[in-house]
């Protein structure tokens, strides 16, 4: 339990507007201020095996991830500089020594470097340096792959810091099971769900049985009204449990080098606008991707990671260790989308936040910010 002091608003400010989460032209503006400028997850570094190309999408733009035979990671633009044709079409491909174009077969190598025009025959006044392809930046974060198309990418920002999951042995954890969800609702709608728990008695009956703070509505007790400094900390999940499963038992060996309050809480979000949040618990870890499909509509991908050790368990089922969250996924799911389709009414133009939901604010804050700067 924090002893921070209160953190509810003393006021009930806007929401954003209504156009925000259905407006195409608005949707346009965030891919350029938001999702082109800050810095993007693509998924896990160990599920891109070398000599591996594969085809991704960011900000509204057709890229390719490579990964070359010595597991030196790049990213392009998905476009061939001789006259644009698309480099890779399919989701993955074989990487060799080149990245080849199918149209008229220059040939690039894997930073970029123009080295063979094949049948063409260029003149004097063609520089061959001048002819790279358009690089994408990309930074390793615990074995989570991101991407940046800005020129000059900004620093990546955890909400807890770099360093928040040194805990846990991130470099050594693969991943056991995945799903992939699309749900009818902006980007934002999922994030707002994420930051705060004013629903959760209404909306996630299980959670609330295994966070019982969660039955107040706020997501710590220093939330919960006539809260003070002086009142006793209680177990962050109901009696008997120590992670987040179905049952509360651990799926297989606890990571070793967890400080008791890491294990006391049970769950540790770690959070990164705009693409995604880490949940680091004592026995596994999830992440789920935000990705906008374009102003109502947004896919997310939940990654189950876990250690060799858990994974080599005799009978060990990954899918049923992540039933508990993906039971708590698919209720935001719905409530997100119900969400959505009320915010499509004539009426609506914009609404109040309550003085519990301080993170949505900081959110939209946020959201503010890159628009105002993009």
């Amino acid at each position: 339990m924090t002893d921070h002091a209160s953190p509810l608003l003393d006021r009930c400010p806007e929401t954003l507007p209504a156009a925000a989460y259905r407006d195409p032209d608005w949707y346009a503006r965030e891919e350029r201020a938001v999702w082109r400028r800050n810095w993007v997850h693509l998924g896990r570094l160990s599920d891109l095996a070398p000599g591996t190309m594969r085809r991704v999408e960011v900000g509204g733009q057709n890229l390719i991830l490579c990964r070359d035979g010595r597991g030196r990671v790049t990213a392009f633009h998905n476009t061939c500089r001789h006259r644009g044709a698309e480099l890779c079409s399919v989701e993955t491909r074989p990487l060799g020594r080149l990245i080849t174009c199918p149209y008229h077969n220059w040939a690039y190598d894997t930073s970029g470097r123009l080295v063979s025009t094949a049948f063409a025959t260029p003149t004097a006044d063609f520089v061959r340096e001048d002819h790279g392809l358009f690089p994408v930046h990309v930074r390793d974060w615990n074995g989570f792959l991101f991407l940046c198309l800005a020129d000059t990418p900004p620093a990546l920002r955890p909400d807890l810091g770099l360093d928040a999951l040194d805990a846990w042995p991130m470099d050594r954890l693969r991943t056991g099971h995945r799903l992939v969800k699309d749900l009818d609702c902006n980007w934002k709608i999922f994030w707002e769900n994420y930051n705060e728990c004013l629903h959760c008695p209404g909306i996630h009956p299980e959670l609330c049985d295994m966070v019982p703070i969660y039955r107040q509505g706020v997501m710590a007790a220093n939330e919960a009204p006539g809260w003070s400094r002086e009142a006793p900390g209680l177990p962050v999940l109901k009696e008997g449990a120590r992670t987040w499963t179905m049952s509360g038992a651990p799926c297989g060996p606890e990571f070793p080098d967890l400080t008791p309050e890491q294990r006391a809480n049970g769950f540790n979000f770690v959070t990164l606008y705009p693409t995604m949040f880490v949940v680091a618990h004592v026995d596994y870890v999830r992440a789920v991707t935000v990705a906008p499909l374009g102003p109502e509509r947004t896919r997310l991908t939940s990654e189950w990671l876990f250690s060799e050790e858990t994974l080599a368990q005799p009978g060990f089922d990954a899918a049923d260790v992540a039933r508990f969250a993906t039971l708590v996924l698919d209720q935001d799911g719905a409530a997100c989308e119900m969400n959505q389709r009320g915010l499509r009414s004539a009426r609506y133009e914009r609404g109040r936040l309550m003085p519990q939901e301080f993170d949505i604010l900081k959110f939209h804050d946020w959201v503010r910010a890159q628009m105002g700067a993009g």
